[in-house]
């Protein structure tokens, strides 16, 4: 049997992207607390996210949320990964407050956002292992966040993922309309 890289490349990806969550889940916690979720968009799901991203730049006149919606229908998958929002109760005051009482509820935990960068690289490095395309989105993320695509998770990234002879998510042109 001969198979050819084109016919199979979709089916890698996808288990690609499965290990990525793999590293994301098994990242290091603070506190051994584990409140990451992560989950793949696939096919319709990422043209919403794409829709959305049009919608947050006609609401904002934020111009790169119209070249991200472009750019991620160059995905195959897209990993988001995201908290839930969890004091930690340390008092460490690494979130601009003396004790984890006196933050206020819209102020996220410092920890949170610590371990949410951790299991990003952990995914990351996962998939530069893997040689796939890919780029550490806020944007697709926040348009994943307000979507509801990962419940209650307060701060959302995304990490598009292609494969192809160039990535398609470095070298972008801003868009100006």
């Amino acid at each position: 049997m001969i198979q050819n890289e084109r016919e199979i490349r979709h089916e890698h990806v996808l288990q690609a992207v499965c290990q990525m969550m793999t590293a994301a889940r098994t990242a290091p916690k603070g506190k051994g607390i584990d409140i990451i979720e992560v989950a793949m968009v696939t096919d319709e799901d990422i043209k919403r996210l794409s829709e959305e991203l049009i919608s947050m730049s006609g609401e904002t006149g934020l111009k790169f949320f119209l070249r991200d919606a472009d750019n991620i229908l160059q995905a195959e998958a897209v990993m988001i990964v995201g908290t839930r929002q969890q004091v930690q109760g340390l008092n460490c005051a690494h979130c601009g407050f003396s004790a984890c009482v006196e933050k206020p509820e819209a102020v996220p935990c410092a920890i949170n956002s610590v371990d949410l960068g951790i299991a990003i690289g952990s995914a990351c490095a996962t998939a530069s292992d893997l040689r796939l395309d890919t780029r550490v989105m806020f944007s697709a993320g926040l348009a994943a966040q307000r979507l509801g695509m990962l419940g209650d998770c307060k701060c959302v990234m995304a990490v598009p993922v292609s494969v192809s002879s160039k990535n398609p998510f470095f070298d972008r042109k801003p868009k100006t309309k």
